[in-house]
């Protein structure tokens, strides 16, 4: 691939507490706020934008790091290009108070931005709700922001934090207990929760969908792939299920949890079909 213009999307600033920040936007109907994982919004991140627009929903990118558009292959900005940049949008996010790598039972503080944007986008678009997306370091953002009770369809996306480096860590995501408190009434209420990640991600370990299913009950749908299931071709270990390792063809099982994630933002976020 190379770089995306991103030039099917409009460029907005959105603030909330004296924080702008740049969004994305494509599409009309009900918002779904497709949050990037590192290195920012990548081709494909763009690319599952567009197939949620394409729905009949209003795709909305908050932009928290990197370069927007940017392809992160090697093969489009050499090896050396794409290390370096790699590593300084990493940094950003390490040293960053917005976001919180290492910490257990408490969700990053860029959450409460998100929400405010949720609610904006809400009020902008119309519909039951919204649905939102957190993908890698922003998967469990999803999470966190379902205490609002606006955002009735979320999804959670190879949810990488807090980094798994020690067995507590392994065995939970990045939510404060209140938040969490709010979340498990609202699934007792009818929320419905998606996870993804293959079973081989060291970054999303079994332990952390395990304290997800006790915690949300039969409100947490897990989708977990086999790593063969992986794009072969992608740079890195299989982790990514939507974007680097999707294999797009029918049938794959990639595609078909994408097909689910597209599914549950259609049924929570736009009226039934009429049958035939």
């Amino acid at each position: 691939m190379a770089d995306d213009l991103l030039a099917d999307f409009t460029r907005e600033s959105f603030t909330h507490a004296g924080t702008a920040r740049t969004v994305f936007r494509s599409g009309t109907g009900p918002a779904v706020i497709v949050i990037a994982e590192v290195p920012g919004i990548t081709p494909k991140v763009a690319a599952f934008a567009r197939r949620v627009r394409d729905l009949g929903l209003t795709a909305v990118l908050p932009d928290l790091f990197g370069i927007a558009g940017r392809d992160p292959d090697p093969a489009a900005h050499g090896r050396v290009g794409a290390a370096a940049y790699g590593v300084r949008t990493m940094t950003h996010v390490c040293v960053s108070r917005e976001f919180t790598i290492f910490a257990t039972g408490r969700s990053s503080p860029v959450v409460t931005w998100l929400r405010a944007l949720g609610a904006h986008e809400h009020e902008r678009c119309g519909g039951p709700g919204i649905g939102a997306i957190g993908m890698c370091l922003s998967g469990g953002f999803a999470l966190a922001m379902a205490t609002d009770d606006r955002l009735v369809a979320p999804v959670l996306s190879q949810p990488s934090l807090p980094l798994a480096i020690t067995p507590a860590r392994r065995a939970t995501v990045d939510i404060g207990p209140d938040e969490l408190a709010v979340v498990r009434r609202r699934c007792a209420e009818g929320l419905e929760v998606l996870g993804l990640r293959f079973r081989g991600d060291r970054f999303v370990p079994p332990e952390r969908f395990a304290f997800l299913r006790r915690e949300l009950g039969d409100a947490f749908v897990a989708v977990e792939l086999d790593d063969a299931d992986a794009n072969p071709d992608a740079l890195l270990p299989p982790h990514s299920v939507v974007t680097e390792h999707l294999i797009d063809e029918p049938g794959q099982p990639t595609r078909q949890a994408l097909d689910g994630v597209l599914e549950h933002f259609r049924r929570r976020l736009l009226p039934a079909e009429p049958p035939n």
